[in-house]
């Protein structure tokens, strides 16, 4: 195939039941190019095999004075190194063509894997595993494949070589075939060993890989609690084990090179004292001692393919089981291990085919359930079962197992729906969502309706100040702040303009069901007051989960739903939750006791143990300070 070609239409559904059948299942996918390149290395290797009976045939054209012979010798050999020029060309171009299709389908396969799992991924698989997949293993995979074409072409030449000789010079012939299995079979009691070596190199190379990618990721953390010299020490201590382990095995692998290279070695020597033996007592001509000692010589050319392909299989394997492990991840159950789905309450039978589903979310396994077009918050007090619940809204949870029903929207499992129809129906913004680099133009420019444009999302998630900030940061003269590059996940940005942002990304993208997890937990109550009044005016008419404690949300809901150990424990307002649930009550205004009274004023507070307003309608948990700025801003 031709690199043009790439990226591919469709990598293929890759068979991830082994590393092994990963490797073949990419072998057969290639079998074209495997097999041209195994055609110009067979031409290649030929054309240098035969160079030795041409020089031979010159020598004893010399020795027989025979000058029509000795230009025969010349052309052929003439001829032979043109040939040898266009098979190592051509074996070369298609070798790396070979290499770059083979690593271009394994990373296209895994960037699929990586959008169909989304957020839920490292929850399944550790960060540095999937770095290392996706930069080093990704390589390996593609040598061996490459790799695998010329040894094809080696063992050809090789067992050519040996036939050709036993017909050509038996008594030398013989001695050759019969030294070429112990020559390409010597390195076998030591592949094991020196396997075991590379894996254990590996596995401390990753674990240092994703020591470091998590020591990046958290650095400013480190830096604030003067952590950075003790994970500075682990990484170097991390570091001295790769290294120690590199070695180790780097020795290994030098004792095979320096097999390959003695053994054969021993054969020319004593192909050459028996082959001059031979030539004195005059059963052997000079010129057949030349070609059959040039041609013993070759041998150690395709013999070290011999070494590479027990190097690529050795360092391959182990890669190609990471990345079989990893694109056999899914994201939710298998549609033959699916129960029946229980339809929620109320709602409207599932859309024909082709339409996108719409109408109320509802979670069968907690209860939850969020009517459509409204803006219902959800309590939980265990903000990983937030988290989990978060996922699974989406669709995409990675804990589900068979026996537990999918959620619905509109009556329709969103695990029964393709992929892309799913994400475009609802759409999950985590609790730390990432800003890839790039313009905040680039930022926003996301798959949406069309219905919300990005002026009103970053309005709605006030976003004043974030623009400011990036005007003034711009490096031309416009100013314009949708111009302004954004660095590598926001870290030019405050946590709380970070989280804005993001909410406006999803805000632009205005899915039928929205699910924001604690979307306003890094921003001050003033802007939070803002951002609720904001968000129930953008999303009107539209589905909108939010996970949040915070009151200021909770108070502009139409709907609160409370989590209590795994299933829903109370609905109302947050108004109706705070007067008749306890539990609520502790988990929104963090008080650990009864209250004496609803008239009493409520402790606890937000951001811990600051006064709350009360108002005739009911203790509207407000911290100090806000609900007289709220009311300042609703009269201005």
């Amino acid at each position: 195939m031709s690199l043009r070609q790439l990226p591919f239409q469709d990598p293929g559904v890759p068979d991830v039941r082994s590393g092994f059948r990963f490797l073949l299942w990419l072998e057969k996918r290639q079998l074209r190019g495997q097999l041209t390149a195994a055609a110009w290395g067979t031409l290649l290797m030929a054309s240098i095999a035969l160079f030795p009976a041409a020089v031979g045939l010159a020598v004893q054209a010399v020795v027989d004075h025979s000058g029509r012979r000795l230009a025969l010798s010349g052309g052929l050999m003439l001829a032979l190194g043109g040939l040898s020029a266009l098979g190592d060309t051509m074996l070369h171009r298609t070798a790396v063509t070979n290499w770059i299709t083979a690593a271009a389908r394994v990373q296209q396969l895994l960037s699929r894997k990586t959008v169909e799992l989304g957020s839920v991924l490292t929850r399944q698989v550790a960060a540095g595993e999937i770095v290392t997949v996706g930069a080093g293993d990704v390589e390996k995979i593609g040598w061996f494949v490459e790799a695998f074409a010329r040894f094809t072409s080696a063992f050809v030449a090789t067992i050519g070589i040996a036939v050709a000789l036993a017909f050509y010079q038996p008594e030398l012939g013989l001695m050759v075939a019969a030294a070429i299995p112990v020559l390409a079979l010597a390195v076998l009691p030591l592949l094991p060993a020196a396997t075991k070596r590379a894996d254990v190199q590996r596995e401390k190379a990753g674990k240092a890989t994703e020591l470091a990618s998590d020591t990046v990721a958290g650095l400013r953390v480190l830096r604030g609690i003067g952590g950075e010299e003790l994970f500075l020490d682990r990484y170097r201590k991390a570091s001295q084990e790769v290294r120690t382990a590199a070695v180790h095995s780097a020795r290994m692998w030098a004792l095979i090179s320096a097999v390959q290279v003695v053994l054969p070695g021993l054969l020319l020597v004593g192909v050459a004292w028996y082959g001059a033996v031979l030539a004195l007592d005059g059963r052997i001509s000079v010129g057949e001692l030349v070609t059959v000692y040039g041609t013993v010589a070759f041998l150690m050319f395709p013999l070290r393919h011999f070494e590479e392909i027990a190097m690529a299989w050795s360092f391959s394997r182990p890669s190609a089981k990471r990345a079989a492990r990893v694109l056999a991840l899914v994201r939710g159950v298998e549609p033959d291990t699916a129960p029946s789905l229980p339809s929620a309450p109320s709602a409207p039978s599932a859309p024909s085919a082709g339409v996108s589903p719409s109408g109320d979310l509802y979670d069968p396994e907690t209860g939850l359930l969020a009517p459509a077009g409204r803006l219902t918050a959800v309590v939980c007090g265990d903000p990983d079962a937030a988290g989990r619940l978060a996922d699974r809204l989406g669709g995409h949870s990675p804990d589900r197992v068979a026996g537990q029903s999918s959620v619905l929207l509109g009556g329709t499992a969103l695990d029964e729906l393709p992929l892309a129809a799913a994400r475009a129906a609802v759409l999950v913004q985590d609790k730390d969502p990432v800003l890839l680099s790039g313009t905040l133009h680039e930022l926003l420019d996301v798959p949406s309706s069309g219905n919300v444009s990005a002026t009103d999302a970053l309005t709605a998630a006030q976003c004043g100040d974030v623009l400011q900030a990036l005007a003034q940061a711009s490096v031309d003269d416009s100013g314009d702040p949708m111009r302004t590059r954004i660095t590598e996940r926001g870290r030019s940005l405050s946590g709380g303009q970070r989280q804005r942002l993001a909410l406006a990304r999803s805000l632009v993208a205005d899915p039928e069901a929205l699910v924001l997890d604690e979307p306003t937990s890094a921003v001050d109550s003033h802007t939070e007051a803002r951002i609720a009044r904001g968000l129930k005016e953008i999303r009107a008419d539209r589905t909108t989960v939010v996970f949040t404690s915070s009151p200021l949300l909770l108070d502009r809901c139409d709907l609160v739903v409370f989590i209590a150990d795994g299933s829903v424990a109370a609905t109302g307002t947050h108004h109706e939750l705070l007067r008749g649930d306890q539990r609520y009550r502790a988990v929104v205004t963090r008080e650990t006791e009864e209250p004496a009274g609803v008239a009493a004023v409520v402790t606890g507070g937000v951001a811990g143990a600051v006064p709350a307003a009360v108002s005739a309608e009911g203790p509207s948990v407000v911290p100090s300070g806000a609900a007289e700025n709220t009311r300042i801003e609703e009269s201005a």
